[in-house]
């Protein structure tokens, strides 16, 4: 029968997934959780050791986090809207039978995603809550310390509160856990300083993880805050205070100090285990990253060795317009996001990879041409993912097939540049193709436009003309592969901005590529030889 559960998973650690949780995780239809637009899942990875094979899944991805949005209705608006459209799809599943497991990192009625589900859901669908261990409660053991004693009073405060109010709240109570850090920790370490709290105060840091950290609050570094951490200010001990210069116990292990006060050495908590059902959330040897192309488009150009991966893969991970090109297999998962969030979607591969998963992070044309290889190698360079098995397929580049399409443009000495700035600034792009046109070699220009996006072809010709003439051929090749392809050859001084986009491949000549007209259309090729 359907019916919408509200699961608490806890605050990292899956061993304190509690019993129930685990059980109807395992036995739902669909598993839905929530994310920000780079597709990482706290909820679903702390789940991943529970869910089956087979299972249906809902990711439901936020339209905007902290960033600024162009909706009419505001950051608010925004948000409302995808609460009524995530509604719609759990409620599409519940009335045709089927059982919803909604994740909830924490506690589903704590701060939590779930609460906008449950308040437009509850009066239609049979609903029960899953109650979680709170990261409250995580934070507290892995600082080793007393919370509360006796009648004292502990007070639960958002971090996105004015510092004022923040300050007074802080001056009234015994005991307080600050939440919700992030871009807001400047603010917090203000109203605990303002108030006289910060010398006794505590910031945790993905409590219960492999992840975790426990410093005193005024030593961390303020660009270093993720959203997922937590300041405790503990309440007076009763007797025999501890003076805040004494250290605790030299233990490591985050969850075994004993002593009145914690250290204020960053403490690692022990590695996650589960039990022998759920072996996938251990690091295991049979997982792995393997980063492939699958070719510019056509599929009869991704290679055997690619399509043997996928096949293979437990999940695939990647940007949404290369995710949809891997037929789907039962059983196996997808995980699909943005465009602009490589470092992220890196990450996420790894840790699937660290609990288990057979990963295949999928990229267009060759993964290690402006696409998805350096991000996961870069990420994989962290202690925590070193022990990760991590293999590159190359594939097709898209520069190799708009060539082939017109003969052999790249035939001698070639770079490939990408316009783009949003990783690079201008100024290096812009001294990049000088110094290429200028030492005669022809180039692709990978990323050369997009919607937001449109000068940068314009200047690159610009740049070019002061090295080539205007009659070098230019290869203009858009969807090749795909179904709207089209290829044609003009010259430096026609080249058209407005003719180019994001799907668009230039091919830039050098003084030694030649058009000429034959069979079929026009050929180009650039000469292997310079004259004398």
């Amino acid at each position: 029968m359907s019916k919408l559960w509200g699961v608490g998973l806890g605050p990292g650690d899956p061993e304190l997934v509690t019993v129930k949780a685990a059980r109807v995780i395992g036995a739902a239809d669909v598993i839905a959780f929530h994310s920000a637009r780079h597709g990482r899942s706290i909820s679903r990875a702390i789940a991943a050791p529970y869910m089956r094979a087979g299972q249906l899944e809902e990711h439901l991805v936020y339209p905007v986090t902290t960033e600024t949005t162009d909706h009419p209705g505001g950051y608010q608006g925004a948000i409302d809207e995808f609460y009524e459209q995530a509604a719609a799809v759990l409620a599409e599943h519940l009335a045709a039978g089927r059982s919803v497991a909604l994740l909830a990192a924490g506690d589903p009625l704590f701060y939590s995603s779930y609460m906008h589900m449950h308040r437009r859901l509850a009066d239609r669908f049979d609903t029960e809550i899953i109650p979680g261990v709170t990261s409250v409660s995580a934070a507290s053991a892995a600082l080793g310390t007393p919370l509360v004693e006796h009648d004292q009073v502990l007070t639960i405060l958002p971090g996105t509160l004015p510092v004022d109010e923040l300050t007074e709240r802080l001056r009234s109570t015994e005991a307080a856990a600050i939440m919700k850090l992030g871009r807001t920790y400047p603010g917090v370490r203000q109203a605990l300083s303002d108030s006289g709290r910060l010398a006794d105060a505590y910031y945790v840091e993905r409590a219960s993880s492999t992840r975790q950290r426990v410093l005193r609050a005024a030593d961390v570094d303020d660009a270093d805050v993720p959203y997922f951490a937590i300041t405790i200010v503990p309440g007076p001990t009763p007797t025999n205070r501890i003076s805040l210069t004494d250290k605790a116990s030299e233990s490591t292990d985050a969850s075994s100090k004993t002593s009145a006060r914690p250290s204020i050495e960053p403490v690692a908590a022990p590695a996650a285990t589960v039990g022998p059902e759920s072996a996938a959330a251990q690091p295991d040897s049979r997982g792995e990253v393997v980063v492939v192309g699958l070719g510019p488009g056509d599929a009869e150009w991704t290679t055997p060795e690619v399509a043997r991966a996928l096949a293979e893969a437990t999940d695939i991970v990647g940007y949404t317009t290369y995710v949809n090109r891997v037929p789907e297999r039962a059983g196996q998962r997808r995980h699909a996001s943005d465009n602009r969030v490589e470092s992220e979607r890196a990450g996420m591969a790894l840790d699937l990879a660290k609990a288990g998963a057979k990963v295949v992070v999928v990229s267009s044309g060759d993964p290690g041409v402006f696409a998805m290889a350096a991000a996961v190698i870069e990420e994989s360079s962290d202690p925590q993912w070193r022990d990760v098995p991590v293999r590159v397929l190359p594939g097709v580049t898209a520069a190799s097939a708009v060539a082939s399409r017109m003969g052999a443009p790249l035939g001698h000495d070639f770079a490939m540049i990408s316009l783009s700035d949003r990783l690079k600034p201008w100024e290096t792009v812009a001294a990049r193709i000088a110094a290429v046109a200028s030492a005669d070699m022809a180039f692709a220009v990978y990323n050369p436009a997009s919607s937001q996006r449109t000068w940068q072809v314009a200047a690159m010709r610009e740049l070019v003309l002061e090295h080539r003439k205007p009659e070098t051929p230019v290869v203009i090749g858009r969807d090749v592969g795909g179904p709207t392809e089209s290829v044609r050859v003009v010259t430096l001084g026609e080249l058209d901005p407005e003719q180019v986009d994001m799907r668009t491949l230039l091919i830039v000549g050098a003084s030694t590529t030649t058009v000429f007209d034959a069979a079929g259309g026009p050929r180009v090729f650039t000469s292997r030889r310079y004259a004398g």
